[in-house]
């Protein structure tokens, strides 16, 4: 069976995942790494027999390479996939596509001159938990979807990760790490959105880490930590967001949808797996509901996997950059709309992505995916 040849630019901690899942799927194979730091490189090859360790400039260069894996930091996504895209490669990154909604709009134009494809993560949707939701939902177990709520709160990074920083600097904060998993999410439940408005601040100025190895270091804060939004859909339902670094504690569920004829409590947008509970008219308790489909571990890569059996099927991925593109724009609207005091109307464009078909898991991947009803 024909695979994508996969090139993985950036070796640092989230790459670990991707090469350890890469064995599940036969789609593709990864094939190099790159990174700045060439023995990063050189050690992640040994580790999981990769044949070729370079420099980013080389791997892009490569001809033997089908699609870029793009797992750099946020600043220098966009860099990363023009260039790529630009030497007639696919391009897969992590969340955001790119800070700007100008760079996005960049990185799409060259795809579509060049006919390749871009796809982005977060592939969080396409887990067991989110996908058993969506079918929930498709089926009408709530009725028509009428709101929804999202919330994501902690208090920051500062406590726990060794080096916090740029979660603090322009393009980080809560919404642009975090906000990706939820609106993704809300786009796969109940379609794209066509207006968004928000308030945001910055609650701290200046936050002190106290996780090592920089413990007691200072961090000024240049993007806001707290953000409030709400966002009207094309269906015409309306969802509230709350994403911040500012809170200590709550008792809130990640998301919450409510219908026209029942609830249902979505699973954290952050994992692959369960639980779901819905509570229908009339009904006098939540019902646990059991799981639909598979992917409810750790699968970060199956969006991968669904663009390069996209890209060898000519078909649209469902993780893909006019998705991730929406997902920019709707973040940064929140920002503009809290600024301007007005609601802000989305340029962008994207379709609900197709669900996955039900039953699908790792061991069932290419025939399910092949059967006519995965178009």
């Amino acid at each position: 069976m024909k695979k994508v040849r996969v090139g993985v630019v950036g070796c640092g901690f989230i790459s670990k995942i991707y090469f350890e899942n890469s064995k599940r799927f036969n789609v593709f194979e990864i094939t190099a790494c790159a990174d700045l730091d060439i023995n990063r490189a050189k050690e992640k090859a040994m580790q999981y027999g990769i044949l070729k360790a370079y420099s980013t400039e080389e791997l892009i260069a490569d001809p033997d390479i089908d699609l870029v894996l793009n797992l750099t930091i946020p600043s220098v996504h966009a860099e990363v996939a023009i260039n790529a895209l630009k030497s007639g490669k696919h391009v897969y990154g992590e969340k955001p596509l790119a800070v700007t909604r100008e760079e996005a709009q960049q990185i799409m134009r060259i795809a579509e001159d060049k006919g390749l494809h871009v796809g982005n993560a977060p592939d969080t949707f396409l887990g067991g938990g989110l996908q058993t939701a969506r079918k929930l939902i498709d089926d009408g177990w709530i009725g028509t979807p009428v709101s929804a709520v999202a919330f994501m709160m902690n208090h920051g990074h500062e406590h726990w990760h060794p080096d916090p920083g740029f979660y603090y600097q322009k393009g980080g904060g809560p919404m642009f790490d975090m906000g990706p998993y939820y609106i993704t999410a809300l786009i796969s439940l109940m379609g794209p959105i066509k207006r968004v408005t928000g308030s945001t601040n910055i609650t701290f100025n200046e936050r002190t880490i106290s996780s090592e190895p920089k413990n007691g270091e200072k961090i000024q804060v240049h993007t806001p930590t707290q953000i409030n939004g709400v966002m009207d859909f094309e269906n015409g339902a309306v969802a509230s967001i709350i994403t911040s670094f500012d809170t200590w504690y709550h008792q809130l569920n990640n998301i919450e949808i409510y219908g026209t004829e029942g609830s249902i409590v979505v699973p954290d947008p952050n994992t692959f797996e369960g639980p779901i509970h819905i509570r229908r008219q009339g009904q006098e308790e939540w019902s646990q509901f059991p799981l639909t489909h598979g992917f409810a571990n750790n699968s970060r890569g199956i969006g991968l996997a669904d663009m390069a059996h996209s890209i060898l099927n000519n078909k649209t991925p469902r993780a893909n950059g006019a998705l991730a593109y929406h997902v920019l724009d709707i973040m940064h609207g929140f920002h503009e709309a809290s600024e301007t005091s007005r609601h802000y109307e989305t340029h962008s464009k994207c379709e609900q992505p197709k669900p996955l078909p039900t039953g699908i898991s790792e061991h069932n991947f290419n025939e399910l995916m092949d059967a006519p009803k995965a178009e």
